[in-house]
């Protein structure tokens, strides 16, 4: 881990932050409190904290990774109110990540590494697992805190899948297919992507219009999304 890249999203008091800059000499962390990020500046120095003051939802993430270099590893106790955004926000850069591991709510970890078909399956499973390979760690009992939250926590990590796993379709095409498939989860794919592919480009994608999207894996979404995207081409000439 020395002299890898390492950022921490939200370091707060510090609780974390020593152990890492301890096993990697110095990090990157965000921190969007004033008074926090001055108690962080405090306590380390610029050589062991580059201590970036600012929200992490509005931080310009490309630009970041492009600055620390590729291999990045991104960790951090997440806002339970802002972590599905902030995931979201991560995935343009995961070609240069080489892991991610956060504590969330345990809730939105069981989202993450859902199958098809159960309740938990929708946008923020599909649109991770299309470029991260999900593993729950182990959960953390309420009582570690202090105040106990009203909420389980777990611990997942993230590894985004290699180039050559990754499939051959824009984030921007995939993403607009997942986002109308579960607009209305309770829609089947020909009246949810109604607006984005007939049902004769649907079933050439080899999927079922009459089927809704919770039950579609991602390679069929990745299907779909490449038909799309052919469709949007300009033609030649």
């Amino acid at each position: 881990m020395p002299g890898q890249p390492v950022v921490e999203i939200g370091p707060g008091l510090g609780a974390l932050t020593g152990h890492l800059i301890d096993a990697a000499g110095s990090i990157t962390a965000v921190e969007i409190d004033r008074d926090l990020a001055a108690r962080l500046r405090e306590r380390y120095t610029p050589t062991q904290l580059n201590l970036v003051e600012g929200d992490a939802l509005e931080l310009d993430w490309p630009a970041l990774a492009a600055s620390l270099g590729a291999g990045l590893r991104i960790v951090g106790n997440l806002p339970y109110n802002v972590s599905t955004p902030l995931l979201f926000a991560l995935l343009p850069i995961a070609g240069q990540v080489r892991d991610q591991h956060f504590m969330l709510q345990r809730e939105v970890v069981e989202r993450m590494a859902a199958s098809p078909g159960g309740k938990d399956y929708g946008r923020l499973s599909v649109m991770l697992q299309f470029r991260y390979r999900i593993d729950r760690l182990f959960n953390v009992a309420p009582g570690s805190f202090h105040p106990v939250p009203k909420v389980q926590s777990s611990i997942v990590r993230m590894i985004p899948l290699p180039a050559d796993q990754v499939p051959a379709v824009t984030l921007k095409a995939f993403g607009e297919v997942v986002t109308a498939a579960f607009g209305q989860r309770r829609k089947t794919l020909r009246n949810a992507l109604a607006r984005l592919l007939t049902e004769a480009q649907i079933r050439a994608a080899g999927v079922d219009p009459g089927v809704r999207g919770e039950t579609v894996d991602v390679a069929g979404f990745v299907r779909l999304a490449r038909v799309f995207e052919s469709e949007q081409a300009p033609s030649p000439g």
